[in-house]
């Protein structure tokens, strides 16, 4: 397929009306969704080959192929596909996007006369997490308010004229976390404070609170090993016990009753009867 591929190169360069043009873009799409990439407006027919190469955030890279003369060539094997719109021109079909397909995806489309090269910058859009708390730092109240791994990055304000800087956080598979804090003036009453997050069409207002104290950690280990040793001991003592009721039972249905040597009896009427016979 390479040299195929070269000598539609050497036609482009030899074709008094080549033309090469490159495009970069961002993409978004939301989970699940059928996504239709295109690289250029021509068709199938003006097609020398379609050469998509796809850099995943999350896992390895592979190609999907078109050429004219049928030699085609995929090695993702996740259900993307070059198909065609009703009008005939090409596009690479993915199936319920997911964060599986997020990465850089660059093509390259040979035709009639000329060349495109594309280089989409794939993401998945994600609604964020959003929080607010209070914290107490130096004899101050901070109140934080903060929107997780959304994609694209929210925004955030609060309803006291005072407003706090954002900051951007680290955040996980290309997604965005940004974080406000804000120092109360002293006197302040907290309850009179709110958050505003917005994302896209969204907008979430929120109310920080001191958050409740949680059991630390190590408690929860400490209560694990106990838990278990009277777990093992309570199963322990169920078959001790099981096991004495059934040699009990067992001794009980081995030993035999007692026999009882008595002396044969005769009936009275039969010594009666020899009685009588005597004085006869």
């Amino acid at each position: 397929m390479k040299e195929t591929m070269w000598i539609y190169v050497l036609i482009l360069l030899l074709s008094e009306t080549r033309s090469v043009e490159s495009e970069r873009r961002n993409e978004l799409f939301s989970n699940g969704s059928d996504v239709y990439l295109t690289c250029s407006d021509k068709m199938w027919n003006e097609t020398f080959y379609v050469i998509w190469k796809i850099n995943f955030t999350n896992k390895a890279s592979c190609e999907i192929n078109f050429e004219s003369h049928g030699q085609n060539t995929d090695t993702c094997n996740d259900g993307k596909s070059l198909r065609n719109t009703s009008s005939a021109q090409p596009y690479l079909h993915i199936p319920k996007f997911s964060e599986n397909d997020v990465g850089i995806y660059t093509c390259e489309f040979a035709y009639r006369g000329g060349a495109t090269n594309c280089k989409i910058y794939v993401k998945i859009i994600a609604t964020p997490i959003m929080k607010a708390w209070l914290e107490h730092k130096d004899n101050t109240t901070v109140a934080v308010c903060r929107a997780e791994n959304g994609n694209p990055a929210a925004s955030i304000s609060w309803s006291h004229a005072q407003n706090s800087p954002v900051q951007k956080l680290p955040g996980k598979n290309g997604l965005f976390t940004v974080e406000s804090r804000l120092e109360l003036p002293e006197g302040m009453d907290p309850k009179n404070l709110s958050c505003i997050i917005r994302y896209q069409n969204l907008t979430e207002i929120l109310f920080p609170e001191f958050q409740k104290v949680k059991v630390g950690p190590h408690w929860l280990y400490a209560l694990i090993p106990g838990i278990i040793i009277a777990f093992v001991a309570g199963v322990l003592f169920f078959v001790v016990m099981k096991r004495r009721q059934h040699q009990r039972s067992d001794t009980s249905f081995s030993k035999s009753p007692p026999i009882e040597d008595v002396e044969e009896v005769e009936p009275y009427a039969s010594y009666v009867q020899r009685v009588n016979s005597i004085y006869n």
